[in-house]
């Protein structure tokens, strides 16, 4: 999950795809935090460890089994697991480049499915092994006029990064729309120019439950936002790899 600025709903968005793909699928599923300093993903579930991103790149060494990984993560309801990132202010450990592609090299192992709920800012170290690393790429923006241009400042700079091909493959999500009679709930032309550069826009619609912050589980939120949700579970499955 990548975005321009805090605030585009990266956090919401992996949080509510990671639980439909832990309720749909059989595979273990798996969110880790790549927020360079500290992220919200470890304050929005409620935690089973008080282990963090950092703490789990200290024992790489000796994790050898599922187990031994679980130790650092909390499971939500749906059973998606979470890596969380959100260190004590005096531990001056950094999630670098090279922290964060062991970690996933290691989550991979035992995690079919590894979501990352990475930084803002277009590019830093970690973000740039994101990139590198992601199979597929989902794109977070908020409505309106800064966010919809937010998002395709993205889509420039993954040109320029040269992940063309990738950001043609990404899905955008544009979290917490709202309608009222007689108004459009998105510019149609903004929405039709970032058509134009991924393989298909996700409109999620306001809900107070997801506005409020907290754990995110899409069975408990209204049921057009359950299904907007649904499908983009459904287009991000479409391009999972195959052996």
């Amino acid at each position: 999950m990548i975005g321009l600025n805090g605030g585009a709903g990266k956090t919401t968005t992996t949080l509510a795809l990671g639980a439909v793909l832990a309720r749909e699928r059989a595979d273990r599923v798996v969110a880790v935090d790549a927020s360079p300093d500290s992220g919200a993903l470890g304050r929005r579930v409620r935690r089973q460890s008080g282990a963090t991103v950092l703490d789990l790149v200290a024992a790489l060494p000796r994790l050898r089994t599922y187990m031994d990984i679980r130790a650092f993560t909390s499971q939500t309801p749906s059973g998606l697991e979470v890596v969380a990132h959100d260190p004590d202010p005096a531990d001056l450990r950094a999630l670098g480049e090279q922290e964060y592609r062991q970690v996933v090299e290691v989550l991979a192992g035992q995690y079919p499915l590894v979501l990352t709920d990475s930084g803002t800012g277009m590019p830093h170290d970690v973000l740039c092994a994101v990139l590198d690393m992601s199979d597929q790429l989902v794109v977070a923006a908020t409505p309106g006029e800064d966010g919809m241009s937010g998002a395709g400042m993205v889509f420039d700079r993954l040109a320029a990064l040269g992940h063309e091909d990738k950001a043609r493959e990404a899905v955008t999500v544009v979290t917490g729309v709202r309608s009222s009679p007689g108004r459009p709930a998105l510019d149609d032309e903004a929405v039709a120019r970032l058509r134009q550069r991924c393989r298909a826009v996700v409109t999620v619609p306001y809900d107070s439950r997801l506005a409020r912050g907290g754990e995110v589980d899409p069975e408990t939120v209204r049921g057009r936002t359950r299904d907007a949700y649904r499908e983009l579970a459904t287009l991000v499955a479409r391009n999972f790899p195959h052996d």
